[in-house]
């Protein structure tokens, strides 16, 4: 069946770690700093399974036979790219542009990695299959995947690999047979309490040396060691929707991700140890042109709120048949 914003919000009931102001949360669909973000997270889903928007939001996918987002959709013609615009700038005019980690997002980057696949083999056969396998698994059940790809920095002037404690960034401190194991921190989860799944990765260029640090994995939300740490909740601090407006419901929230020792399994490794592949998988496949394209969309949606907004407040002040306003 079409994800509903009903199965979304069970899956988000899942013993994740997430501590605000020093406590930990214990269900994120009721918390006064989330709830309503979560319910707007919800309500995509819920649109997405309507019956007059089934088609312009969902296609059909080629393994399960079941409807998905069409954020998930790899285009093989003009027609496909159209319909996959629509169903982003559909989604989009949901929260008037303002939730800028919706999930199709990441699915965007995703999409493209998978489009890229070569990029991958030319790292391994194995780690090649393991992205299409996860690209698969998360396409065939919509789940809504978030991401971490910035590096916190206490020295600024330094890379990435010459911060005085090393743990600082995530990285890959341990393997065996089984996958790694990832200590450290990664910045800025957006999205990251009311996502399914979370990719951890970098975005920006890795130099030699930096081994430890590039790599490229998945894991469900609530897996073992991994602490989600949000900010202050603006949602929190809102009076009321009628006093504010967008920050009552559309705070997505931003997270410092810790890794506590997260063991992570071989099947969800795509990147391992390499500098070069962590940097392709973003440039030399359509992964950051695809995100992007999401983000130019959700953008022009909210350029037009707006500017409705902006004529609006002319209008109800009598201003607007001044020739400067």
């Amino acid at each position: 069946m079409t994800k509903t914003g009903a199965i979304h919000l069970d899956a988000l009931r899942d013993g994740r770690e997430v501590f605000l102001k020093g406590e930990r949360v214990a269900d994120v669909t009721s918390h006064p700093a989330f709830r309503n973000s979560v319910a707007t997270s919800g309500l995509l889903y819920d649109f997405q399974a309507a019956p007059e928007n089934i088609e312009t939001l969902t296609f059909v996918s080629p393994d399960s036979g079941e409807r998905v987002n069409r954020c998930w959709q790899l285009p093989h013609s003009y027609e496909d790219l159209v319909q996959r615009r629509e169903a982003i700038t559909a989604w989009a005019e949901l929260t008037f542009g303002f939730m800028g980690r919706s999930p199709d997002h990441v699915a965007s980057s995703l999409s493209g990695m998978a489009m890229g696949i070569d990029v991958f083999q030319r790292h391994g056969e194995d780690r090649a299959k393991a992205l299409m396998d996860y690209f698969t698994y998360v396409r065939d059940n919509d789940l809504f995947v978030t991401y971490v790809i910035a590096n916190p920095r206490a020295d600024h002037s330094k890379d990435v690999s010459q911060q005085e404690d090393e743990t600082l960034v995530a990285a890959i401190c341990d393997e065996d047979s089984q996958g790694v194991t990832i200590n450290g921190a990664k910045m800025l989860g957006t999205s990251a309490v009311i996502a399914d799944e979370l990719l951890v990765t970098t975005g920006a260029p890795l130099k030699p040396g930096e081994e430890m640090y590039a790599f490229s994995v998945a894991m469900p939300m609530a897996t073992k060691g991994l602490k989600i740490l949000p900010r202050k909740s603006y949602e929190a601090s809102a009076v009321s929707q009628f006093d504010n407006p967008l920050s009552s419901h559309l705070d997505e929230n931003d997270a410092i991700i810790l890794f506590d020792n997260v063991k992570v399994p071989w099947d969800r490794v795509f990147v391992h140890k390499d500098t070069e592949i962590c940097r392709a998988q973003f440039t030399d496949t359509p992964a950051h042109m695809y995100q992007n394209y999401q983000a130019q969309v959700r953008m022009m949606v909210k350029l037009r709120f707006l500017l409705g907004l902006a004529r609006k407040i002319a209008e109800t002040n009598g201003i607007l048949s001044i020739p400067e306003v």
